[in-house]
């Protein structure tokens, strides 16, 4: 992992707006006037901020017009990571590869966001658009994959072998992109609160996994098997632990996956308008 390691972290860097908002709300003497003041100094991530605000993202009853207003209902940290969101578009862009269909591929990324998210919201746990951005930061290293080894990437793809994904990607790699894809953020001094969900989501786990990780784990099988006849739990080598760990029923899923074919595509296309 470490070369796609190095060369991840000396291609892309992120954008200073990016940086200035986590050091801003880092910082205690910061208020939300401060904050919202260096956020619409970027037109793209006020737009995309107003955009998704206003979206099923976060299902806000009446319409959010202004950077402020939006900041008092859906946080700092949601700003934060909507920006992550946009950054993680713009880093896909420069890592793509001629052997990946990027619409595609984007739109199961913001899918596995969706769901992470959805299944959060469901566990009712704080900031749960974290995990929009877990789903889609998780893959981003199968780009970085698919761009410096195209044999073997094209090789994995046409593998028809039904496994659980984590289970299909150590085989053919010796590592998950989540945990490399952790890694790279890693290097790019994102908060621990991304990284470590993902650099932890190995193949089998090393340990018991956390409810951080079975969500995302969770989140990255349903999209494997969507569209498909096959049951998320009926993988081969599917982490059942992981399952009993989130304990969600089935309606609770069918309404997940539901609502994520609903809005995925809204919700890709604003971030990559």
């Amino acid at each position: 992992m470490q070369p796609l390691v190095k060369f991840a972290s000396k291609s892309f860097t992120l954008p200073d707006t990016c940086v200035n908002l986590r050091v801003a709300l880092d910082d205690p003497r910061k208020d939300m006037a401060d904050i919202a003041q260096l956020i619409s100094v970027d037109p793209s991530l006020s737009g995309k901020i107003l955009k998704l605000a206003n979206s099923a993202l976060f299902r806000f009853p009446s319409q959010i017009e202004t950077v402020t207003k939006a900041l008092n209902v859906i946080g700092g940290e949601a700003a934060y990571n909507i920006s992550i969101a946009e950054t993680a578009n713009i880093a896909f862009k420069t890592f793509n590869s001629s052997v990946i269909n990027f619409a595609a591929y984007w739109q199961k990324a913001v899918m596995c966001g969706v769901i992470a998210k959805s299944i959060a919201q469901q566990k009712q746990l704080r900031g749960s658009e974290r995990f929009f951005v877990l789903g889609i930061l998780q893959s981003l290293s199968e780009l970085i994959v698919a761009s410096k080894h195209t044999q073997a990437y094209t090789k994995f793809k046409n593998d028809e072998e039904i496994a659980a994904p984590l289970a299909k990607q150590m085989k053919h790699f010796r590592f998950t992109f989540p945990e490399c894809s952790g890694l790279i953020i890693e290097e790019w001094k994102l908060p621990l609160s991304l990284v470590v969900p993902l650099k932890t989501l190995k193949h089998p786990p090393s340990e018991k996994m956390s409810l951080d990780g079975s969500i995302l784990y969770i989140a990255i099988a349903i999209c494997e098997v969507e569209g498909d006849n096959i049951k998320m739990e009926n993988l081969p080598q599917i982490n059942l632990q992981a399952i009993e760990m989130v304990g969600l029923t089935d309606e609770d899923y069918d309404m997940i996956i539901s609502y994520s074919r609903s809005e995925t595509s809204k919700i890709a296309n604003l971030i990559n308008s």
